[in-house]
């Protein structure tokens, strides 16, 4: 049994993003703070390539918090925004979705804020890859750490 000094647990605040690595026919994936301000990761926990990686099999909680924020230019075409928790599996080639939430933006649209919650108890191996995807890379809101933020720990 782990106990709370040696517990596997992160959490990964947003930055800036660069919307030039969006590549692929795969929605964008966020990229993620993990060791300035209020991010940090514990005991083998690592980040890599925009993942936490699972240094441990096990049952972990996995939540992601994404903040979509919209100008006040009623042009845009955007309906609602999306975010996913993606698990990726050195066995399977494709990336697996773990959670998913779709939030339809009302009529309103002057310096409208969205955010979208994401939390689930999920079974994980050693080696599983968890990364944050997103319908639109530019709405993301990075101004202040507690609006966007991504974590795990082991149960």
């Amino acid at each position: 049994l782990l106990s709370p000094k040696n517990k596997v647990y992160a959490l990964q605040m947003v930055k800036k993003q660069d919307p030039s690595s969006v590549t692929g026919r795969h929605l964008p994936i966020l990229q993620w703070e993990d060791k300035r301000g209020l991010a940090f990761t514990k005991n083998n926990l690592s980040y890599s390539s925009n993942a936490l990686v699972i240094p441990v099999s096990g049952d972990y909680y996995v939540y992601a918090q994404v903040t979509f924020r919209g100008p006040s230019d009623t042009s845009s075409k955007t309906s609602s925004v999306t975010a996913i928790i993606t698990k990726v599996t050195d066995s399977y080639p494709e990336p697996t979705q773990l959670l998913t939430s779709t939030k339809t933006l009302s009529e309103e649209r002057n310096n409208w804020f969205q955010p979208i919650y994401l939390g689930a108890m999920v079974s994980l191996e050693i080696g599983d890859k968890l990364m944050v995807n997103v319908s639109d890379i530019k709405l993301v809101d990075y101004t202040k750490e507690h609006k966007t933020f991504f974590g795990a720990f082991l149960l």
